[in-house]
């Protein structure tokens, strides 16, 4: 936990709002988002698509990890000002004996 809260940054409280939440699918407008993390979102995150890409890298934004530790992906609706975070479903292998 130490290192995702690290990494994510000044979007810790996002990372926890969507972590603890068990819908798979969470809509958020932009103002709650900003109520929850405390501070007005960037001008880019209501302008620019890529600031809400979902990057699986080492480079990833603190907010893109936010939503991605808390096994989630992001899709904004700019125009509406929502995001729509979904869960990424992981399959556990079938163990054959």
């Amino acid at each position: 936990m130490e290192n995702v809260r690290d990494n994510v940054g000044e979007y810790q409280l996002l990372f926890k709002y969507l972590r603890d939440r068990y819908a798979n699918r969470l809509v958020l407008t932009f103002a709650q988002i900003e109520d929850l993390v405390g501070f007005p979102l960037p001008e880019a995150a209501g302008r620019d698509p890529a600031w809400w890409q979902t990057e699986a890298s080492a480079k990833s934004s603190p907010q893109s990890l936010a939503w991605t530790s808390a096994s989630r992906t992001a899709t904004a609706n700019l125009g509406a000002r929502i995001v729509v975070f979904e869960r990424q479903i992981v399959e556990e292998p079938v163990k054959v004996k």
